[in-house]
């Protein structure tokens, strides 16, 4: 009996050390169990507290995003597809900034692929492309670690407030300059 009560002690410890690998693993997994990135950082915040909680999502969504990186130039359908679906939600000329990709990360049902190949058309070297990344991230993950807890308390009206709050904060980060060719400008006539 202590033999099996010191195995389980010891299977907790270990499993202790490797919860933060299985977690940022977790979060490389999760797209392909549909689970959106808002619940797992939420989850992140509720193991391992605030701050690990915050750098290992991080962690996770930095390495998704790499992973993303390299894949996505291997899969030139889904890539079309997902040029597919920018050019329906923001049109043809849009090209958002990294601050604007970084504010529609914070709203939940944003596919977050999406708003890598945004990221990707602005940052095509690997070094910029994880710089945004980086930069559009911490937001997200700070905001539903953080506050992952007290989301759930919050009224319809507080939710309504946020998301103006976001569409104003969207609307101010916008480029403002458009360049179009003379061809393109002419091609409804």
């Amino acid at each position: 009996m202590n033999e099996q009560l010191l195995m389980l002690f010891s299977f907790v410890e270990g499993s202790a050390i490797l919860a933060p690998f299985m977690f940022i693993l977790f979060h490389l997994l999760r797209q392909f169990l549909f689970i959106p990135v808002a619940i797992v950082c939420m989850a992140g915040g509720i193991l391992f507290g605030s701050l690990l909680g915050i750098i290992y999502s991080l962690i996770g969504l930095l390495l998704l995003s790499a992973l993303f990186y390299f894949c996505i130039k291997k899969m030139p359908k889904t890539y079309e597809k997902l040029l597919r679906i920018k050019l329906k939600c923001f049109g043809h000329h849009a090209k958002l900034t990294v601050g604007q990709i970084a504010i529609l990360r914070l709203v939940p049902f944003f596919h977050y692929h999406l708003l890598n190949v945004c990221l990707l058309e602005r940052n095509s070297t690997l070094k910029s492309y994880m710089k945004g990344s980086l930069i559009s991230n911490i937001p997200l993950v700070v905001f539903y670690t953080v506050f992952g807890q007290f989301i759930s308390r919050f009224t319809p009206t507080m939710i309504v407030i946020i998301l103006l709050a976001l569409s104003i904060l969207f609307f101010i980060l916008r480029e403002k300059v458009v360049v179009m060719k003379w061809k393109e400008f002419f091609q409804g006539t």
